[in-house]
């Protein structure tokens, strides 16, 4: 089930070396400002989508799209988080 988000994953850092004018993701990996603002708006299209029970997985998805890519972006390894996330399970 998760091997989906590593493709993205590893699809995204790819990204990294294409062409912004080709990729949306790289265009958002060298755009800080539209990176964030896309994060924004996704959450928000996402918790608007919960609230009306609409659309949520569509939603959902695209968080995490752009949630990867402004990781990537800032230099924040998922695996980092991952590694977080297991230090906090009791």
């Amino acid at each position: 089930m998760f091997e989906n988000l590593e493709k993205l994953i590893t699809t995204i850092r790819e990204r990294k070396n294409s062409s912004p004018d080709k990729s949306y993701t790289n265009k958002l990996l060298n755009d800080k400002n539209l990176s964030v603002s896309k994060v924004k708006e996704e959450v928000g299209e996402l918790i608007e989508s919960v609230e009306k029970n609409s659309n949520k997985i569509h939603e959902a998805a695209d968080v995490v799209y752009h949630l990867m890519v402004y990781l990537e972006a800032n230099n924040i390894k998922i695996e980092d988080v991952m590694n977080e996330l297991k230090k906090r399970q009791k």
